[in-house]
């Protein structure tokens, strides 16, 4: 007489073992019959269930993220090779001549005036259609291989909505040579706080 215990099984040459009347079982499910016992493993009944829906969940992910670009807007959208950090950006503005960079403020007006860097001309706030604009009227004279230097610095940089479309902006109207300073959380934090140079008022 055979008796079964009901389950999933696995039944393998190395989940297989012989013993005298079943007395020596270590398995969880077991058929016993003629003094002989296989011994199997019970795989959990929720694994046969989840797997599928695995299998469906990880292509509907890949695509979920393949339709979710980074924003034109976002900070993210600059590539990195066009950030400047602010060490070295306080180190070119000791440079002389017209190899000195063009540095556009392109936040809002009243940061500019609490604090902005030496040197720097405002040029409106980046996300603004009106800050696109002055930004094309401070560039309207450049030449194309101009160095500009374009920052920010109202909020963490993931959070920033002035740069990325500024940047984007400064290259449509065939500016080869743009950089935007990256500061991680603000310019009160980043710049001023640290020791550079910076002037107040307009």
């Amino acid at each position: 007489m055979q008796h079964i215990m009901m389950g999933p099984l696995i039944l393998g040459r190395a989940g297989k073992h012989l013993a005298e009347g079943g007395s020596n079982c270590k398995g969880q499910c077991c058929i016993h019959g003629d003094n002989r016992m296989k011994c199997a493993v019970r795989v959990p009944r929720f694994l046969f269930f989840s797997l599928p829906a695995i299998l469906i969940f990880i292509p509907q992910c890949r695509a979920q993220f393949a339709a979710n670009p980074v924003s034109p807007g976002s900070a993210y959208s600059i590539p990195q090779a066009q950030l400047i950090q602010p060490e070295a950006l306080s180190r070119l503005l000791r440079m002389r001549g017209p190899d000195k960079p063009l540095i556009l403020q392109v936040g809002s007006h009243v940061m500019f005036e609490q604090a902005h860097i030496p040197g720097a001309e405002y040029a409106g706030p980046g996300s603004q259609p009106s800050g696109l604009s002055l930004l094309e009227s401070k560039l309207a004279s450049a030449r194309k291989d101009r160095f500009i230097v374009l920052y920010c610095g109202c909020c963490p940089w993931n959070h920033c909505p002035n740069v990325g479309p500024a940047y984007h902006r400064s290259h449509e109207l065939g500016f080869t040579h743009v950089k935007v300073l990256y500061l991680a959380n603000n310019f009160g934090d980043d710049w001023v706080n640290k020791g550079y140079p910076a002037d107040h008022g307009e």
